[in-house]
Protein backbone atom coordinates (compact mmCIF):
# COMPACT_ATOMS: atom_id res chain seq x y z
CA UNK A 1 0.00 0.00 0.00
CA UNK A 2 1.39 3.23 -1.22
CA UNK A 3 0.63 6.11 1.24
CA UNK A 4 1.64 10.24 0.44
CA UNK A 5 3.54 12.35 3.29
CA UNK A 6 0.01 14.11 2.99
CA UNK A 7 -2.00 11.43 3.67
CA UNK A 8 0.45 10.32 6.81
CA UNK A 9 0.72 13.81 7.98
CA UNK A 10 -3.02 14.34 8.22
CA UNK A 11 -3.26 10.75 9.89
CA UNK A 12 -0.86 11.73 12.57
CA UNK A 13 -2.88 15.26 13.08
CA UNK A 14 -5.39 13.49 13.95
CA UNK A 15 -4.17 10.96 16.01
CA UNK A 16 -2.79 13.74 17.98
CA UNK A 17 -6.27 14.84 18.91
CA UNK A 18 -6.99 11.40 20.38
CA UNK A 19 -5.62 10.99 24.52
CA UNK A 20 -4.57 8.41 26.34
CA UNK A 21 -7.75 7.12 27.26
CA UNK A 22 -11.25 7.01 24.89
CA UNK A 23 -12.34 10.39 24.08
CA UNK A 24 -16.04 10.91 24.29
CA UNK A 25 -17.39 11.74 20.66
CA UNK A 26 -17.32 15.69 19.70
CA UNK A 27 -14.15 16.24 21.74
CA UNK A 28 -11.95 16.66 18.76
CA UNK A 29 -13.83 19.73 17.40
CA UNK A 30 -14.18 18.00 14.12
CA UNK A 31 -10.88 18.55 12.56
CA UNK A 32 -10.94 17.07 9.48
CA UNK A 33 -13.38 14.27 9.88
CA UNK A 34 -16.28 13.34 8.02
CA UNK A 35 -19.72 11.56 8.79
CA UNK A 36 -19.69 8.90 6.04
CA UNK A 37 -21.99 6.46 7.67
CA UNK A 38 -24.10 6.91 10.78
CA UNK A 39 -27.35 5.24 12.61
CA UNK A 40 -29.23 6.41 15.22
CA UNK A 41 -29.46 4.85 18.18
CA UNK A 42 -32.44 3.80 20.25
CA UNK A 43 -33.58 1.94 23.72
CA UNK A 44 -33.27 -1.74 23.95
CA UNK A 45 -36.41 -3.36 22.78
CA UNK A 46 -37.94 -6.46 21.92
CA UNK A 47 -38.35 -7.39 18.23
CA UNK A 48 -40.74 -5.74 16.23
CA UNK A 49 -40.30 -6.82 12.68
CA UNK A 50 -38.52 -10.01 13.79
CA UNK A 51 -35.88 -10.98 16.83
CA UNK A 52 -33.30 -8.66 17.89
CA UNK A 53 -30.31 -8.95 20.43
CA UNK A 54 -30.87 -5.81 22.37
CA UNK A 55 -32.22 -7.33 25.25
CA UNK A 56 -30.52 -10.02 26.25
CA UNK A 57 -26.99 -8.20 24.59
CA UNK A 58 -24.01 -9.98 24.21
CA UNK A 59 -21.44 -11.98 26.82
CA UNK A 60 -17.82 -14.04 25.12
CA UNK A 61 -19.79 -12.97 21.17
CA UNK A 62 -18.87 -11.47 18.19
CA UNK A 63 -20.55 -9.24 16.31
CA UNK A 64 -19.94 -8.00 12.57
CA UNK A 65 -22.07 -5.61 11.63
CA UNK A 66 -21.56 -4.58 7.61
CA UNK A 67 -21.75 -0.70 6.60
CA UNK A 68 -21.45 1.05 3.40
CA UNK A 69 -19.68 4.39 4.11
CA UNK A 70 -21.16 7.54 1.72
CA UNK A 71 -17.40 8.87 1.00
CA UNK A 72 -13.79 7.90 1.35
CA UNK A 73 -10.91 9.22 2.97
CA UNK A 74 -7.24 8.26 4.01
CA UNK A 75 -8.26 6.72 7.34
CA UNK A 76 -11.56 6.01 9.54
CA UNK A 77 -12.79 6.09 12.70
CA UNK A 78 -15.76 4.28 14.63
CA UNK A 79 -18.52 5.85 16.71
CA UNK A 80 -19.43 3.31 19.52
CA UNK A 81 -23.00 4.56 21.33
CA UNK A 82 -23.64 3.62 25.08
CA UNK A 83 -26.36 6.06 25.34
CA UNK A 84 -29.08 3.43 26.52
CA UNK A 85 -26.83 1.21 28.60
CA UNK A 86 -27.55 1.12 32.51
CA UNK A 87 -24.21 0.27 33.17
CA UNK A 88 -20.78 0.41 31.77
CA UNK A 89 -19.90 -1.85 28.82
CA UNK A 90 -16.55 -3.57 28.44
CA UNK A 91 -15.71 -3.81 24.97
CA UNK A 92 -12.78 -6.36 24.70
CA UNK A 93 -11.98 -5.55 21.22
CA UNK A 94 -12.55 -4.43 17.79
CA UNK A 95 -11.42 -4.28 14.15
CA UNK A 96 -12.44 -2.94 10.94
CA UNK A 97 -12.14 -4.12 7.14
CA UNK A 98 -13.80 -4.07 3.90
CA UNK A 99 -16.50 -6.05 3.90
CA UNK A 100 -16.75 -9.08 0.89
CA UNK A 101 -20.06 -11.56 0.78
CA UNK A 102 -21.92 -11.51 3.62
CA UNK A 103 -19.64 -11.59 6.72
CA UNK A 104 -16.69 -12.41 5.17
CA UNK A 105 -14.14 -9.58 5.14
CA UNK A 106 -11.70 -8.67 1.75
CA UNK A 107 -8.16 -10.26 2.32
CA UNK A 108 -5.44 -7.48 3.44
CA UNK A 109 -8.30 -5.17 4.59
CA UNK A 110 -8.67 -6.35 7.96
CA UNK A 111 -7.69 -3.52 11.36
CA UNK A 112 -7.58 -3.75 14.89
CA UNK A 113 -9.28 -1.05 16.40
CA UNK A 114 -8.13 0.60 19.78
CA UNK A 115 -9.95 3.65 21.89
CA UNK A 116 -7.45 5.62 23.46
CA UNK A 117 -4.42 3.70 22.23
CA UNK A 118 -5.94 0.40 23.94
CA UNK A 119 -7.50 -2.64 22.48
CA UNK A 120 -9.98 -3.61 25.07
CA UNK A 121 -11.98 -0.87 27.04
CA UNK A 122 -14.62 0.03 29.74
CA UNK A 123 -17.59 2.10 28.64
CA UNK A 124 -19.55 4.73 30.89
CA UNK A 125 -23.17 4.45 29.96
CA UNK A 126 -24.90 7.46 28.24
CA UNK A 127 -22.40 8.72 26.00
CA UNK A 128 -20.90 8.77 22.74
CA UNK A 129 -17.30 7.66 22.27
CA UNK A 130 -14.62 7.57 19.51
CA UNK A 131 -11.95 5.04 18.29
CA UNK A 132 -8.60 6.05 17.22
CA UNK A 133 -8.08 6.60 13.70
CA UNK A 134 -7.62 3.58 11.82
CA UNK A 135 -4.84 3.61 8.81
CA UNK A 136 -7.59 1.97 6.33
CA UNK A 137 -8.01 4.10 3.05
CA UNK A 138 -11.61 3.79 1.94
CA UNK A 139 -13.24 4.99 -1.23
CA UNK A 140 -16.89 6.46 -1.84
CA UNK A 141 -19.40 3.63 -1.48
CA UNK A 142 -17.38 1.08 0.27
CA UNK A 143 -18.42 -1.62 2.47
CA UNK A 144 -17.12 -1.88 5.81
CA UNK A 145 -16.96 -5.02 8.34
CA UNK A 146 -17.33 -3.94 11.33
CA UNK A 147 -16.75 -6.71 14.73
CA UNK A 148 -17.25 -5.79 18.18
CA UNK A 149 -15.92 -8.53 20.82
CA UNK A 150 -17.63 -8.53 23.92
CA UNK A 151 -16.12 -11.49 26.38
CA UNK A 152 -18.51 -10.25 29.50
CA UNK A 153 -21.88 -9.84 29.89
CA UNK A 154 -22.89 -6.52 28.46
CA UNK A 155 -26.38 -6.13 29.76
CA UNK A 156 -29.11 -5.07 27.14
CA UNK A 157 -27.55 -3.38 24.30
CA UNK A 158 -28.39 0.15 22.92
CA UNK A 159 -29.18 -0.77 19.13
CA UNK A 160 -30.73 0.62 16.14
CA UNK A 161 -33.90 -1.66 15.48
CA UNK A 162 -34.74 -1.70 11.79
CA UNK A 163 -31.27 -1.66 9.94
CA UNK A 164 -32.42 -3.01 6.38
CA UNK A 165 -29.36 -4.88 6.61
CA UNK A 166 -27.99 -8.32 7.87
CA UNK A 167 -25.60 -8.16 10.96
CA UNK A 168 -23.43 -11.15 12.72
CA UNK A 169 -23.20 -13.35 15.48
CA UNK A 170 -20.56 -15.51 16.30
CA UNK A 171 -19.51 -17.47 19.90
CA UNK A 172 -15.96 -16.74 21.49
CA UNK A 173 -13.47 -13.77 19.67
CA UNK A 174 -13.74 -13.89 15.89
CA UNK A 175 -12.61 -10.36 15.32
CA UNK A 176 -9.63 -11.49 13.24
CA UNK A 177 -11.83 -14.18 11.27
CA UNK A 178 -11.70 -13.23 7.30
CA UNK A 179 -14.53 -15.86 6.58
CA UNK A 180 -17.95 -15.57 7.61
CA UNK A 181 -17.91 -19.89 9.24
CA UNK A 182 -18.42 -18.73 12.42
CA UNK A 183 -20.75 -15.92 12.42
CA UNK A 184 -24.07 -18.66 11.96
CA UNK A 185 -26.60 -16.10 13.49
CA UNK A 186 -27.86 -13.40 12.06
CA UNK A 187 -30.31 -10.52 12.57
CA UNK A 188 -31.49 -7.00 11.16
CA UNK A 189 -30.55 -4.77 13.64
CA UNK A 190 -27.28 -2.46 14.30
CA UNK A 191 -25.70 -3.00 18.22
CA UNK A 192 -23.40 0.03 19.59
CA UNK A 193 -22.52 1.11 16.33
CA UNK A 194 -23.20 4.81 15.87
CA UNK A 195 -21.24 5.88 13.43
CA UNK A 196 -18.08 5.49 10.83
CA UNK A 197 -16.34 8.80 9.99
CA UNK A 198 -13.64 9.40 6.99
CA UNK A 199 -10.62 11.57 7.39
CA UNK A 200 -10.33 13.50 4.12
CA UNK A 201 -8.28 16.00 2.40
CA UNK A 202 -10.40 18.49 2.09
CA UNK A 203 -12.88 20.81 4.60
CA UNK A 204 -15.21 18.16 5.76
CA UNK A 205 -18.79 18.88 4.25
CA UNK A 206 -21.91 15.95 5.44
CA UNK A 207 -25.18 15.97 5.11
CA UNK A 208 -27.54 14.69 7.80
CA UNK A 209 -30.93 12.90 6.91
CA UNK A 210 -32.88 13.26 9.54
CA UNK A 211 -36.35 11.47 9.77
CA UNK A 212 -38.49 8.41 10.84
CA UNK A 213 -38.71 5.20 8.69
CA UNK A 214 -39.07 6.20 5.28
CA UNK A 215 -35.46 7.95 5.79
CA UNK A 216 -34.36 4.88 7.80
CA UNK A 217 -34.75 2.81 5.17
CA UNK A 218 -38.32 0.91 5.35
CA UNK A 219 -39.50 -1.29 2.56
CA UNK A 220 -36.23 -1.19 0.57
CA UNK A 221 -34.35 -4.41 -0.08
CA UNK A 222 -32.04 -6.03 2.70
CA UNK A 223 -28.59 -5.17 2.11
CA UNK A 224 -28.89 -3.54 -1.10
CA UNK A 225 -28.49 -0.24 0.96
CA UNK A 226 -31.56 1.39 -1.68
CA UNK A 227 -32.68 3.51 1.15
CA UNK A 228 -32.98 7.39 0.10
CA UNK A 229 -30.24 8.79 1.75
CA UNK A 230 -28.02 5.37 0.08
CA UNK A 231 -29.17 6.72 -3.69
CA UNK A 232 -28.31 10.47 -2.47
CA UNK A 233 -24.74 9.47 -1.50
CA UNK A 234 -24.34 7.63 -5.18
CA UNK A 235 -25.47 10.55 -7.04
CA UNK A 236 -23.24 12.81 -4.66
CA UNK A 237 -20.27 10.12 -5.69
CA UNK A 238 -21.40 9.82 -9.30
CA UNK A 239 -21.38 13.60 -9.83
CA UNK A 240 -17.71 13.73 -7.79
CA UNK A 241 -18.35 15.70 -5.04
CA UNK A 242 -17.08 14.51 -1.98
CA UNK A 243 -19.67 15.12 0.62
CA UNK A 244 -21.11 12.72 3.55
CA UNK A 245 -24.65 11.54 3.92
CA UNK A 246 -25.45 10.36 7.04
CA UNK A 247 -28.58 8.33 7.88
CA UNK A 248 -30.42 9.90 10.98
CA UNK A 249 -33.78 8.27 10.57
CA UNK A 250 -35.56 6.13 13.27
CA UNK A 251 -38.67 3.98 12.10
CA UNK A 252 -41.89 5.20 13.89
CA UNK A 253 -40.20 7.85 15.23
CA UNK A 254 -42.33 11.35 15.78
CA UNK A 255 -41.27 15.06 16.18
CA UNK A 256 -43.57 15.62 19.33
CA UNK A 257 -43.54 12.13 21.45
CA UNK A 258 -41.54 10.07 22.59
CA UNK A 259 -41.90 6.13 21.73
CA UNK A 260 -40.46 3.18 23.79
CA UNK A 261 -40.48 1.47 20.84
CA UNK A 262 -39.43 4.01 18.22
CA UNK A 263 -36.76 5.93 19.83
CA UNK A 264 -36.85 9.62 21.87
CA UNK A 265 -38.51 12.31 19.42
CA UNK A 266 -36.98 14.44 17.37
CA UNK A 267 -37.00 17.71 19.21
CA UNK A 268 -34.83 15.83 21.89
CA UNK A 269 -32.58 13.70 19.58
CA UNK A 270 -31.85 16.42 17.29
CA UNK A 271 -28.29 17.68 18.89
CA UNK A 272 -27.11 14.10 19.24
CA UNK A 273 -28.18 12.51 15.96
CA UNK A 274 -28.03 15.62 13.74
CA UNK A 275 -25.83 18.68 14.68
CA UNK A 276 -23.17 16.59 16.66
CA UNK A 277 -22.45 14.86 13.68
CA UNK A 278 -19.02 15.50 12.50
CA UNK A 279 -18.66 17.92 9.51
CA UNK A 280 -22.42 18.51 9.16
CA UNK A 281 -23.18 21.64 7.10
CA UNK A 282 -26.89 20.53 5.85
CA UNK A 283 -29.89 18.52 7.29
CA UNK A 284 -32.79 17.50 5.27
CA UNK A 285 -36.22 16.86 7.86
CA UNK A 286 -38.40 14.67 6.89
CA UNK A 287 -40.48 13.50 9.68
CA UNK A 288 -44.36 14.28 11.19
CA UNK A 289 -46.08 11.50 9.82
CA UNK A 290 -46.01 9.13 12.52
CA UNK A 291 -46.71 12.06 15.15
CA UNK A 292 -50.21 12.23 12.14
CA UNK A 293 -50.86 8.71 12.28
CA UNK A 294 -50.31 7.75 16.16
CA UNK A 295 -53.27 10.56 17.18
CA UNK A 296 -55.65 8.19 19.26
CA UNK A 297 -53.84 4.72 17.04
CA UNK A 298 -54.55 1.36 19.49
CA UNK A 299 -51.13 0.90 19.17
CA UNK A 300 -48.59 0.44 22.46
CA UNK A 301 -46.00 1.41 20.18
CA UNK A 302 -47.68 4.56 19.76
CA UNK A 303 -48.21 5.40 23.58
CA UNK A 304 -49.12 8.12 24.10
CA UNK A 305 -50.91 8.82 21.42
CA UNK A 306 -52.97 12.54 21.71
CA UNK A 307 -54.41 13.54 18.70
CA UNK A 308 -51.98 16.45 17.03
CA UNK A 309 -52.95 19.40 15.15
CA UNK A 310 -50.65 21.32 12.31
CA UNK A 311 -50.02 23.86 14.56
CA UNK A 312 -48.12 21.63 16.61
CA UNK A 313 -46.37 19.54 14.05
CA UNK A 314 -45.00 23.03 12.22
CA UNK A 315 -43.97 23.98 16.00
CA UNK A 316 -41.68 21.23 16.27
CA UNK A 317 -40.19 21.90 12.87
CA UNK A 318 -39.28 25.39 13.83
CA UNK A 319 -37.90 24.14 17.18
CA UNK A 320 -35.64 22.13 14.97
CA UNK A 321 -34.78 24.85 12.25
CA UNK A 322 -33.91 27.28 15.27
CA UNK A 323 -31.53 24.77 16.35
CA UNK A 324 -29.66 23.76 13.18
CA UNK A 325 -29.51 27.43 12.91
CA UNK A 326 -28.06 28.43 15.94
CA UNK A 327 -25.41 25.89 14.94
CA UNK A 328 -24.37 27.18 11.56
CA UNK A 329 -26.06 24.25 9.47
CA UNK A 330 -28.29 24.80 6.73
CA UNK A 331 -31.89 23.24 7.04
CA UNK A 332 -33.93 21.81 4.16
CA UNK A 333 -37.57 20.53 4.56
CA UNK A 334 -38.84 17.77 2.83
CA UNK A 335 -42.42 17.17 2.47
CA UNK A 336 -44.35 14.59 3.79
CA UNK A 337 -45.14 11.96 1.70
CA UNK A 338 -48.82 10.51 0.23
CA UNK A 339 -50.50 7.78 3.02
CA UNK A 340 -53.77 7.74 1.98
CA UNK A 341 -54.69 3.93 2.21
CA UNK A 342 -52.35 2.95 4.56
CA UNK A 343 -53.09 1.19 8.03
CA UNK A 344 -54.02 4.61 9.94
CA UNK A 345 -54.72 7.27 7.33
CA UNK A 346 -57.91 9.21 8.31
CA UNK A 347 -59.43 11.79 6.57
CA UNK A 348 -58.52 14.29 9.84
CA UNK A 349 -55.00 13.12 9.34
CA UNK A 350 -55.07 13.87 6.33
CA UNK A 351 -56.22 17.97 6.71
CA UNK A 352 -53.04 17.67 8.83
CA UNK A 353 -50.58 17.04 6.28
CA UNK A 354 -51.38 19.21 3.82
CA UNK A 355 -51.53 21.67 6.19
CA UNK A 356 -47.55 21.10 7.18
CA UNK A 357 -47.07 20.62 3.99
CA UNK A 358 -48.31 23.89 2.62
CA UNK A 359 -46.01 25.47 5.22
CA UNK A 360 -43.09 23.65 4.29
CA UNK A 361 -43.61 24.70 0.82
CA UNK A 362 -44.50 28.64 1.43
CA UNK A 363 -43.37 29.88 4.74
CA UNK A 364 -39.80 30.58 3.85
CA UNK A 365 -38.52 29.20 7.57
CA UNK A 366 -36.68 26.42 6.04
CA UNK A 367 -33.68 27.43 4.18
CA UNK A 368 -34.64 24.95 0.89
CA UNK A 369 -37.57 22.74 -0.07
CA UNK A 370 -37.81 19.35 -1.33
CA UNK A 371 -41.18 18.71 -2.00
CA UNK A 372 -40.98 14.57 -1.59
CA UNK A 373 -45.06 14.30 -1.71
CA UNK A 374 -44.55 15.60 -5.82
CA UNK A 375 -42.15 12.89 -6.41
CA UNK A 376 -43.51 10.14 -5.22
CA UNK A 377 -47.05 11.10 -5.29
CA UNK A 378 -50.01 8.98 -7.41
CA UNK A 379 -50.59 11.04 -10.49
CA UNK A 380 -53.99 10.22 -10.33
CA UNK A 381 -54.78 10.68 -6.84
CA UNK A 382 -52.00 12.93 -4.84
CA UNK A 383 -53.14 11.80 -1.96
CA UNK A 384 -51.89 8.26 -2.27
CA UNK A 385 -47.93 7.30 -3.08
CA UNK A 386 -47.71 6.16 -6.75
CA UNK A 387 -48.15 2.18 -6.75
CA UNK A 388 -44.77 1.95 -8.56
CA UNK A 389 -42.83 3.20 -5.85
CA UNK A 390 -44.99 1.29 -3.10
CA UNK A 391 -43.27 -1.12 -1.36
CA UNK A 392 -46.66 -2.61 -0.54
CA UNK A 393 -48.12 -0.45 2.49
CA UNK A 394 -49.41 2.69 0.63
CA UNK A 395 -46.89 4.22 3.00
CA UNK A 396 -43.21 3.37 2.64
CA UNK A 397 -41.93 3.37 -0.95
CA UNK A 398 -40.29 0.50 -2.35
CA UNK A 399 -36.83 0.96 -4.12
CA UNK A 400 -37.57 3.02 -7.14
CA UNK A 401 -39.77 5.17 -4.61
CA UNK A 402 -36.10 6.04 -2.74
CA UNK A 403 -34.53 6.73 -6.15
CA UNK A 404 -37.29 8.94 -7.24
CA UNK A 405 -36.99 10.62 -3.71
CA UNK A 406 -33.27 11.04 -4.13
CA UNK A 407 -33.39 12.48 -7.58
CA UNK A 408 -35.70 15.13 -6.07
CA UNK A 409 -33.05 16.59 -4.24
CA UNK A 410 -31.24 19.70 -6.08
CA UNK A 411 -27.27 18.81 -5.72
CA UNK A 412 -26.37 22.18 -5.50
CA UNK A 413 -28.66 23.32 -2.53
CA UNK A 414 -26.48 21.17 -0.11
Amino acid sequence: MRTGWKTLGVLAAAASLVAGVASPAGADGRIGWAASWSASVQAPVAGLLGPNWSEAGFADQSVRQVVRVSTGGAAVRLRLSTAYNKAPVRLAGATVGKAGAGAEVQPGTLRPVTFGHAASGVFAPGKEWLSDPVLLPVGPLDRLAVTFYFAEPTGPATFHAFATATSYRAAGDHRFDRGAGAFGETTSSWYYLAGVDVLGAARPHSVVAFGDSITDGAGATQDADNRYPDELAERLAAARRPVGVANAGIGGNRVLNDSACFGEKATTRFQRDALDQPGVRTVIVLEGINDIQSGGADFECFLPNPVITARQLIDGHRALIKAGHRAGVRMIGATLLPYKGSMFFTEAGEKVRDEVNAWIRTSGEYDSVIDLERATADPADADKINPVYDSGDALHPNDAGYQAMAAAVDLGRL
